[in-house]
């Protein structure tokens, strides 16, 4: 996605923006700006530093608070160009405030604190605009995490480490272990096993059935019955077959798109009675 489009991206470029700023205002609590009482009273601008450290500064104070917000400044630089906050300087162009902060430190500034500090105001107010933005346009989305419990509590771990198609052959797994202990069945393979989990025959001995809640003559249970006969051994064959055999990687799109299909089925599982062979006469319950 887009960086501009994204606003968790931009939220968190924001809150790097913030941190520059403290940072920065942290560190000149150790300065005196150029014509404040303790500076030159003005005078040399644009020849001496904008600031000057206090008396009574600590040199490895400064050095300390300084690397602070040259850390601060490397996470912040991106809202500079999405926000256009770049400050005219004459006879130089415009100068990225953030990345060239420390001038205001050194002789012939091309900065004063104010440029630097507004500028970050400035950003923060642009990145809360686009912030704004991006949440409006973007489609809604549901992440991975959201897919049911046994999908994602197979992929997770294989996920977060881009492992997608691992993630995808696990949540299948998981989800044929979720069919056989409701079922019971451990004795046929796994396509099998879906086939004749949802079969349309009455079931028998050792063999249960699912099958959608309500009336099996009402027209939507029926079609969901009929549905899931296809749909879960067509899933079966078409994605844990083909992540288990199959070469090479997917993509994070591909794969997303197999879970889902998995959480779905893992969700009807779920949803479906479990319908077993009444019990022989003379037989124990």
């Amino acid at each position: 996605m887009e960086a501009r489009k994204n606003p968790e991206y931009l939220k968190r470029l924001a809150t790097a923006v913030t941190d520059f700023r403290e940072a920065l205002v942290d560190l000149l609590e150790l300065y005196v700006e150029n014509g404040e009482a303790g500076g030159l009273g003005g005078f040399a601008r644009g020849i001496a530093p904008a600031v000057f450290p206090r008396e009574d500064a600590s040199k490895a104070e400064i050095e300390r608070r300084q690397a602070r917000v040259s850390r601060a400044a490397g996470l912040a630089a991106a809202a500079v160009p999405l926000t256009n906050v770049g400050v005219g300087v004459q006879g130089v162009g415009v100068v990225d405030p953030i990345a060239a902060w420390q001038t205001i430190t050194r002789p012939k500034p091309l900065l004063e604190v104010v440029d630097v500090l507004g500028a970050c105001d400035q950003a923060l107010g642009g990145l809360d605009g686009l912030i704004l933005q991006a949440e409006a346009e973007r489609p809604p989305t549901i992440g991975a995490e959201a897919m049911h419990p046994t999908v994602w509590g197979a992929a997770s771990r294989l996920w977060r480490d881009r492992h997608f198609r691992e993630a995808v052959a696990a949540a299948a797994e998981a989800v044929a272990l979720l069919v056989k202990t409701r079922t019971g069945r451990n004795d046929v393979p796994d396509t099998s096993l879906w086939q004749e989990a949802f079969s349309d025959k009455e079931p028998a001995p050792g063999k249960p059935r699912l099958r959608w809640p309500g009336d099996p003559a009402n027209r939507d249970v029926s079609s969901m019955n009929g549905g899931l006969r296809f749909y879960a051994p067509g899933v079966q064959m078409t994605i844990r077959n083909s992540v288990a055999h199959g070469a090479g990687q997917l993509d994070e799109q591909a794969a997303v798109e197999r879970l889902a299909a998995l959480s779905l089925l893992a969700r009807w599982v779920d949803e479906c009675d479990l319908i077993e062979a009444p019990a022989r006469p003379g037989k124990a319950n």
